[in-house]
């Protein structure tokens, strides 16, 4: 089962509400080396070798990497962020059920289909 972007949005505005995440592939790739992520979520048009680098060093750590289908562009829009955002990690997910979205499907669905 895929994950909707709607629930997606919806988690992802809790989490930033009520938890914890870094935006940015630097600090993604970083704490994802350190295992402090506890998901990775990355757009669909990143740059292949953050992609390559983060799915790489979620698998060694056991860390769910969920690929956003939108843009880096529309990930930033739905973090309420004017910029674009190549990936994140989410550190703490506070009250929301994020988690438990990424164990349900790793794939994320478009509205559409």
């Amino acid at each position: 089962m895929a994950i909707s972007t709607a629930d997606l949005g919806r988690e992802l505005q809790m989490v930033i509400k009520t938890g914890s995440l870094v935006l940015g592939s630097k600090k993604t790739i970083k704490l994802t080396k350190l295992g402090k992520a506890k998901l990775i979520i990355v757009a669909a048009n990143a740059p292949p070798e953050i992609k390559k680098d983060l799915k790489y060093y979620a698998k060694l750590s056991n860390i769910p990497v969920i690929e956003f289908p939108g843009t880096n562009m529309e990930l930033g829009a739905l973090c309420g962020k004017p910029f674009s955002v190549a990936a994140l990690a989410i550190i703490d997910p506070g009250q929301s059920s994020i988690l438990e979205l990424a164990k349900q499907g790793s794939g994320v669905k478009s509205e559409g289909g």
